[in-house]
């Protein structure tokens, strides 16, 4: 039988656990209490949360387990969840935030984040199932991705991600939530399912410059915008906040829509935020049993507006029922039907992304 383990071999295996939302070593966090280690080799460690009743304490509690087990010479581990003090909080939140730039962490010139606002020239085409596949599409590819909802008065991203809870904030520094490896912050966060938001433009630069300073993007590879549809208010804000940001364009195929979301890359031109590409949903209809391609609308718009904008068509995403129904149920298409036409082209989507913002390419 092994000997008991010494307080420094506990604290090691406890370091390799991360928070699983601030995804920081819970012994840098200051999260890691009293350790008790009895002679026979019964564990008991205190660990703090950031708030009491914090959602993920369950989780919390198991990754603790699990790593206490695993050390030579435990025989039994015990883990109390408490609750950090005001000033305990106080100091996870200074060193989360040490080094960052308070005014905005993505305007820095040595910030890696590419932050891309999804655009429309007008609702209902789809722009906010595109910019959750898309994010989730990025994520599959091993990179690190954040999703601000900035679409303010019809947010639909907490539902099509399957995101049912309210934020957790560490002093005032607000904490995305975390979907399918995808962090995201959302006004639908902060008020009650159906009600609405009433603000008028001072309220909602407020807002968004809350959403870019006060959360804890920590510096993603990429941070995708699900703008609100048409040329407000909300995407002059993003671009004052933003600076550094790109944007893609969200159309369908009839040469209406994309008249229509040309205005959007406009909008964008004047606030020199360089759109760099288009992607056309509902492009076509496969039926089922027969395997028959039908374009219910007029095709070509998304491919006018790439080339009248001198930019890259992403994708083209054809129109199937299960991309509304993942987005009702919380399971986007990228993750629900993987192999589904539409999936693969938001895959297609994700690559030529990355591709149009490669050193070197014209943004």
């Amino acid at each position: 039988m092994s000997p008991a383990p010494g307080r420094e071999e506990i604290l090691t295996a406890l370091a390799a656990v991360d928070d699983p939302e601030l995804r920081r070593s819970i012994v840098d966090l200051g999260m890691v209490g009293d350790v008790d280690i009895a002679d026979d080799g019964r564990v008991a460690v205190a660990i703090k949360l950031t708030v009491e009743g914090c959602p993920l304490r369950a989780e919390i509690q198991k990754r603790v387990s699990t790593a206490l087990i695993a050390v030579p010479g435990v025989t039994g581990a015990a883990v109390r969840l408490d609750t950090m003090t005001d000033a305990e909080r106080a100091a996870m939140r200074g060193g989360l935030s040490a080094g960052l730039d308070v005014s905005s962490p993505f305007t820095d010139a040595g910030s890696a984040t590419r932050v891309i606002a999804v655009a429309s020239g007008k609702g209902g085409v789809g722009k906010s199932s595109v910019t959750a596949n898309l994010a989730l599409a990025l994520a599959d590819q091993g990179h690190s991705v954040g999703v601000m909802d900035a679409d303010v008065y019809g947010y639909s991203i907490p539902r099509i991600l399957g995101v049912e809870r309210a934020a957790v904030t560490v002093e005032d520094l607000m904490i995305p939530i975390e979907a399918f490896g995808v962090r995201v912050f959302s006004i639908g966060f902060l008020t009650e399912e159906d009600s609405p938001v009433i603000w008028r433009g001072p309220m909602l630069h407020k807002a968004l410059t809350s959403f870019v300073t006060e959360v804890f993007w920590d510096e993603p590879d990429y941070l995708l915008v699900d703008l609100p549809p048409g040329t407000g208010d909300v995407a002059l804000s993003i671009a004052q906040l933003l600076p550094k940001a790109a944007m893609i364009v969200v159309t369908t195929p009839q040469l209406a829509a994309q008249r229509v979301a040309r205005r959007a890359a406009a909008m964008a031109d004047r606030v020199d935020l360089p759109v760099v590409g288009v992607i056309e949903n509902m492009s076509w209809f496969i039926a089922p049993d027969t395997g028959a391609r039908y374009e219910v609308f007029s095709g070509g718009g998304g491919q006018a507006l790439a080339g009248e904008l001198d930019v890259p068509l992403l994708a083209q995403v054809p129109l199937e029922p299960a991309v509304a129904l993942g987005g009702d149920s919380g399971l986007p298409i990228v993750h629900g039907s993987p192999d589904s036409a539409a999936a693969k082209a938001m895959r297609t989507a994700a690559d030529g992304l990355r591709t149009a913002l490669a050193p070197g390419a014209t943004t």
